[in-house]
């Protein structure tokens, strides 16, 4: 089942990959920032499209076209295009991302980075991998030599000023803070050891279904701020290497 996750990831980026930079039409969803293009709706229906051709009874959990609920243990959840900002803008940092749900928990994750020509995938109990190469988190201790990603949520203002005084807190106790556009990348980059740590509020399960599971399998840990457990609609995510988990949240929560 995980090869065929992996093969309509990478079909679906190359129609994403297809039509970046090229003409396309815009719209928009809760407010002039949350953007959705033509291309997320072509790629999510042709995902759509091939879980029902291969797997007729499974739900579906989709970004664009919401739930479709069948009397099935298994849910995918999809993001067809995680970064639409940066696609539109001809930023190429996008991604598009997969998870598969047994009975509520996820049990494989596929993140396609399209423009880096890597896959990103997990299956529980199993590891995760960066194309075939097995994947491992970061083993540094300390929040002063750490490298950090974060997000911020499309309604950005209902969070203001707490989001800023964290971030300007951490920028100033870690060695760098960056921030990407696509939450699925960032939980990638984490399990790969790129960045040590990621926080992040107000993400839709679609952003952190596999995303979550690539951290997991690759060692690292995910939790809300307060460092407890949390599923795929939980509002506060925290996904770090582990070792600097409680330094971390100590920022968040003070």
């Amino acid at each position: 089942m995980l090869n065929k996750i992996i093969e309509i990831a990478k079909e679906a980026g190359e129609i994403v990959k297809d039509g970046f930079q090229s003409k396309f039409e815009i719209d928009y969803k809760s407010n002039s920032t949350d953007l959705v293009t033509e291309y997320d709706k072509k790629v999510e229906a042709v995902i759509i499209n091939f879980i029902r051709k291969e797997f007729p009874s499974h739900s579906i959990l989709a970004e664009e076209s919401g739930q479709s609920e069948k009397s099935s243990d298994f849910r995918w959840v999809i993001d067809p295009i995680d970064g639409t900002t940066n696609f539109a803008h001809g930023l190429p940092i996008f991604s598009v991302s997969i998870g598969v749900q047994r009975n509520g928990k996820t049990i494989f994750g596929v993140v396609n980075d399209v423009m880096m020509g890597t896959i990103y995938s997990a299956e529980l109990g199993n590891g995760s991998y960066s194309n075939n190469t097995k994947l491992k988190v970061s083993s540094n201790y300390e929040l002063k030599k750490s490298l950090l990603v974060t997000g911020f949520p499309y309604d950005l203002e209902n969070y203001l000023p707490n989001i800023s005084e964290k971030f300007s807190e951490f920028l100033l106790k870690s060695r760098a803070v960056r921030r990407l556009g696509s939450a699925a990348i960032d939980f990638c980059y984490i399990a790969a050891g790129v960045f040590d740590g990621y926080w992040e509020m107000n993400l839709y399960p679609w952003d952190m279904c596999a995303g979550k599971l690539i951290v997991e399998e690759a060692g690292g840990l995910v939790t809300n701020f307060s460092g407890k457990d949390i599923d795929i609609f939980s509002k506060e995510i925290l996904a770090t290497n582990g070792r600097i988990h409680s330094q971390m949240r100590e920022i968040l929560t003070s």
